[in-house]
């Protein structure tokens, strides 16, 4: 490759710049991603934690010893007491209109995905969100990570020609155990997981015009509504863009895999996403992009999905809330066109696919 492509790749936009005036945030959830994911990303980018509040009263101040968060709100109410604070929701789906409802008028906030238990639910937050007038965005981070916002710089300025091809590919063993309440969920896979990737498709390539898909069960995990999905996203009669998710993979990790691979009238590239691999721990981030006439060419992240996407999703909000910037990314408005995606992809799925003619003896 020569050195000029090798400059375009390493210029492509990696970060989103810090707030001017960061507000202080407040935590209502002190679960598992707040401690992985939320806390490690503030920290890092310095932005001030101000209390946290959670319903479970012992984890809300395990937390904050850990992080060293210096108040624990004993009430809601008390937690939602600044409304200049920006509040960093983290509770189920099926909790999160309550709590929307609860949060001071015109008060910034970001929301643990998904936006609801499904599209009626997202649609009365989003209502709800625009009544009381919040700045409020959906915590739906994968197109915020290094790597996604590498590969969308790369097709904002053509270097891939037209996308004709996305293929989201992620064969793993992903510990649905380490969250009992999953069991409890009519809808799983799609709702929880795959709409990292519905969401990030969006972002890249568009509003679909229809969608294909599958979701089902695995024997492994019984109680789960469903842990592996198949899906189709139609966009145009020379476009292919397709899903093929398994999460029950469990033979060693040669041929695991975790990635978003695109192809364009002018090159490609592929994108790792590391964290489903051997997660908790997860492995690195990778990005590769190859032009015509060129090698594939690996190119240097600047951070990872867990934890660098988090902390871009919040400084756009900040910049947002402080005058920054004046489009919010990822608002609820737009966080429900993920959700109609979702909804679509379960009604397919219920549906049922086109059946098979039969050779029909006389």
């Amino acid at each position: 490759m020569n050195a000029g492509v090798g400059e375009r790749f390493a210029a492509l936009r990696q970060r989103w710049p810090t707030p001017s005036k960061p507000a202080g945030i407040v935590l209502i959830g002190a679960g598992g991603i707040v401690n992985d994911a939320h806390l490690p990303a503030y920290r890092a980018g310095g932005l001030p934690v101000a209390g946290v509040f959670d319903v479970d009263r012992a984890r809300a101040r395990a937390t904050a010893e850990r992080w060293g968060i210096a108040r624990v709100f004993e009430h809601f109410d008390q937690a939602c007491a600044d409304p200049r604070a920006v509040f960093d929701v983290a509770v189920p789906p099926q909790a999160l209109f309550e709590v929307v409802s609860r949060l001071p008028e015109g008060s910034a906030a970001l929301l643990q995905k998904p936006m609801g238990v499904d599209l009626a639910d997202a649609t009365r937050i989003r209502d709800a969100c625009r009544s009381r007038a919040l700045r409020a965005a959906v915590n739906l981070q994968l197109r915020f990570a290094p790597s996604m916002l590498a590969l969308a710089d790369a097709l904002a300025q053509g270097l891939l020609g037209r996308v004709v091809e996305l293929e989201v590919h992620v064969n793993c063993r992903m510990p649905w155990e380490l969250w009992p309440f999953l069991e409890s969920l009519e809808r799983m896979e799609i709702a929880l997981h795959s709409i990292h990737y519905l969401d990030t498709i969006r972002a890249l390539l568009g509003e679909p015009r229809a969608v294909y898909g599958r979701t089902v069960k695995h024997p492994d995990a019984a109680r789960l509504a469903s842990s592996r999905t198949t899906a189709i996203l139609d966009y145009a009669d020379d476009v292919r863009c397709a899903l093929s998710v398994n999460h029950h993979h469990k033979h060693g990790v040669k041929h695991q895999s975790s990635q978003l691979r695109v192809e364009g009238t002018r090159g490609a590239a592929l994108v790792v996403m590391g964290v489903n691999l051997d997660y908790p721990r997860g492995r690195p981030d990778e990005l590769e992009i190859a032009l015509d006439g060129h090698e594939w060419s690996r190119v240097a992240l600047q951070g990872h999905w867990f934890p660098d996407a988090f902390l871009a999703r919040m400084n756009q909000l900040q910049r947002h809330v402080c005058g920054d910037e004046r489009e919010l990314v990822g608002s609820t408005d737009d966080a429900w066109r993920t959700m109609a995606l979702v909804e679509a992809l379960y009604r397919s799925s219920a549906s049922g696919g086109t059946p098979v003619p039969r050779e029909e003896h006389p």
